[in-house]
């Protein structure tokens, strides 16, 4: 429902009010869907459509500090994506290193990088690093920056991570199997120490997590946005919110 914009001020307004501050999540993923058919439904070209994506990532980011988000993580670019064509992924690559650098710049954030870098150019891993570098030093919203992200191969790096530690710390395979539990793979996850996601939101209309933080979305609470990521506005923010603070949230019990 697009309001005319007189009222869809105040009704923004309203809805940021009307939040319990008390049932805020804490850590938000975002699915950042629908670049591309943005752009072909205005007729520009893909590149357009992921820059004005890129553009959109700052306010998100304003928005959920305003109301005590405190780690965002944000799905840039999947394993499948990388085998997009050469021009568009290497224009894809840019605006993305590009976005990274200037969130990190504005030394509002810090910024993890999470997913597998070594599927990505070495210029652009590079340069995610650099940023991630750059912002260790600040507290306050934490943002993950998925890019070659994949939920299955996450989990495989961290079975292989843990299963190399084990080694060099000389467990044998049947003492490892016997005391192997689900910390053993959340001790190992490119998210290990944050909270896990309270919930997860998708623009573009697609109503399927695509791989996004399998391991930890298992409690998670979903939010289907219609909006293209570069139409989503701030009242879809507050909007998936108020949806998130209306559930009970019984977490298996």
């Amino acid at each position: 429902m697009r309001l005319p914009h007189p009222l869809y001020g105040l009704y923004e307004r309203r809805l940021a009010a009307s939040l319990p501050r008390t049932q805020v999540p804490r850590h938000v993923g975002v699915i950042l869907d629908g670049n591309r058919r943005w752009a072909r439904n205005v007729g520009e070209s893909a590149a357009t459509g992921h820059r004005r994506g890129a553009d959109k990532i700052s306010e998100l980011l304003t928005w959920s500090e305003e109301i005590g988000v405190e780690v965002v993580t944000l799905w840039m670019l999947s394993t499948d994506n990388l085998s997009r064509t050469p021009e568009e992924l290497e224009s894809l690559l840019a605006i993305i290193e590009d976005a990274v650098r200037d969130l990190a710049a504005t030394r509002r954030w810090c910024v993890q990088v999470v997913g597998s870098l070594d599927l990505l150019p070495p210029e652009t891993a590079a340069a995610l690093l650099a940023a991630q570098e750059s912002t260790r030093d600040i507290t306050g919203l934490h943002v993950n920056v998925a890019v070659g992200y994949g939920g299955r191969r996450e989990i495989a790096d961290a079975v292989r991570s843990m299963l190399r530690e084990h080694a060099e710390a000389g467990t044998s395979l049947d003492d490892l199997i016997e005391e192997f539990d689900v910390e053993h793979i959340a001790d190992h996850l490119y998210t290990k120490g944050q909270p896990d996601p309270d919930l997860v939101i998708r623009t573009s209309g697609e109503q399927r997590l695509g791989g996004f933080l399998l391991w930890q979305s298992a409690h998670s609470e979903f939010y289907f946005c219609e909006a293209y990521w570069p139409d989503f506005r701030r009242v879809d923010f507050l909007r998936a919110v108020r949806s998130y603070a209306a559930r009970e949230r019984r977490l298996g019990r």
